[in-house]
């Protein structure tokens, strides 16, 4: 049976994705006490990196903001399968951080950012609200717009 936070989630229109497996020699995750730690998610949609490129350049900001918005959802599809299933048991998003691949001058990796932002107080509430860096990057994995890693506390 799905918990209330699957429930509001498909209340939201949205699709968690399975869990990504990793690319290289890593772990999706780690569980420590009571923090799991998120390895960095891409824009992955059906094993396919949905948006590809420089944000400013190939990749508008809105465009950014939608590939940060799925990282999101990659990372909280990394906590579910940390929590054998179960997002009720996440109690905190405590930090985010964000890499925008963009050009010298593109500035707006903030903006760009909110799409994850956006997204944990959407399906967490207040326990959503996270701290938070967002960093400008000249490439990512396999030419990915945005990368997302996170820090969740879970009971």
């Amino acid at each position: 049976m799905a918990g209330k936070i699957d429930a509001h989630i498909k209340s939201l229109g949205l699709n968690l994705p399975a869990a990504p497996t990793p690319v290289a020699n890593y772990v999706p995750y780690v569980r420590t006490g009571n923090l799991v730690f998120v390895s960095g998610q891409i824009p992955l949609e059906n094993g396919v990196v949905k948006y590809v490129g420089l944000v400013g350049a190939q990749v508008s900001p809105e465009e950014g903001y939608e590939a940060a918005k799925l990282c999101g959802l990659n990372l909280i599809a990394q906590v579910k399968a940390a929590c054998d299933g179960d997002l009720d048991r996440v109690t905190r998003v405590v930090k985010l951080t964000g890499f925008v691949a963009a050009g010298a001058t593109f500035t707006e990796q903030p903006k760009v950012m909110n799409g994850a932002s956006d997204l944990m107080v959407q399906v967490f509430g207040d326990a959503g609200r996270h701290c938070r860096a967002a960093v400008g990057s000249s490439s990512l994995p396999r030419g990915a717009a945005v990368e997302v890693e996170g820090v969740f506390e879970v009971s």
